[in-house]
């Protein structure tokens, strides 16, 4: 059984795991290997991960059953603490199915008291996790094809969720 906790520095390695094999069972059909080794490389290095663990304004969550880190999310208030923006949400291929990212979701989403709604960017060719935020309320709100860092160049679909705030 996995139970959703803070993440802290020592996780860092597996969190870094998580993220790298979730990329590359996710994302090579879409963008090739090199490209997303590239990504990993940038996105989910370590340094990143880190900087994201410091952010104040940040709560980085992972899924975590005494023996790995099954899954991980993480999400920021945007500058009027009234909208949250959840930038990573990622099970390990194995675990999928097991009610972790379920988990991870519903403690994103109380996470943040006051805040009026959550957004996040999907792939649009990433279905299952379309189908998955859609199951948990979320509806799409427009495009980017920038997704992540500033001109990445990736697409993406902007989903959003009211909250109870």
């Amino acid at each position: 059984m996995f139970f959703v906790r803070s993440a802290s520095s020592r996780d860092i390695p597996a969190i870094r795991e998580v993220l790298a094999e979730t990329w590359r069972a996710t994302y090579a059909p879409f963008y090739g290997a090199a490209k997303v080794e590239e990504i990993i490389a940038d996105w989910h290095s370590e340094a990143a991960i880190k900087a994201s663990l410091d952010r104040p304004e940040g709560e980085f969550l992972v899924a975590d059953d005494g023996r790995r880190i099954g899954g991980v999310a993480f999400a920021t208030h945007a500058s009027d603490n009234r909208q949250v923006s959840l930038h990573q949400l990622y099970v390990l291929p194995e675990c999928q199915g097991l009610g972790i990212g379920r988990d991870l979701f519903a403690e994103i989403e109380t996470c943040f008291p006051g805040a009026r709604s959550l957004t996040l960017e999907v792939d649009p060719g990433n279905e299952p996790a379309i189908a998955f935020y859609e199951a948990h309320g979320m509806k799409q709100t427009g495009r980017t094809e920038n997704c992540g860092k500033d001109q990445s160049g990736i697409p993406a679909l902007i989903m959003t969720k009211p909250l109870a705030g």
